[in-house]
């Protein structure tokens, strides 16, 4: 009896709506997201029909691919841009890890 987390309705279709609009298969698609050596393609079907869900580092990898906001891929109240890859620019200040002595 515990509490089931809320989780997004239509994000496993707009993971595979950016999936086509870059013309990528499963396996195209895993090597595009840098996640090739950490998973297998298999494991982008069972996120395009919500058999899984994916980590959040996974959505943003996708975000970055697709050049969209992390919003966009999330949230039940946005559609994806008509475009992809979109023109986000990511100009975030870059962590710089600290020398320990």
């Amino acid at each position: 009896m515990g509490y089931k987390r809320p989780r997004p309705r239509r994000m496993a279709s707009k993971l595979r709506e950016i999936r086509e609009k870059l013309a990528l298969s499963q396996s195209q698609m895993l090597a595009k997201l840098d996640l090739k050596e950490k998973m297998h393609y298999g494991r982008i079907s069972q996120y395009e029909n919500d058999e899984r869900e994916p980590s959040l580092i996974t959505v943003l990898a996708y975000a970055h691919v697709a050049g969209v906001h992390l919003e966009d891929i999330v949230s039940d109240d946005l559609d994806l841009p008509a475009k992809i890859p979109g023109n986000v620019n990511y100009q975030g200040l870059r962590h710089k890890p600290s020398r320990r002595k």
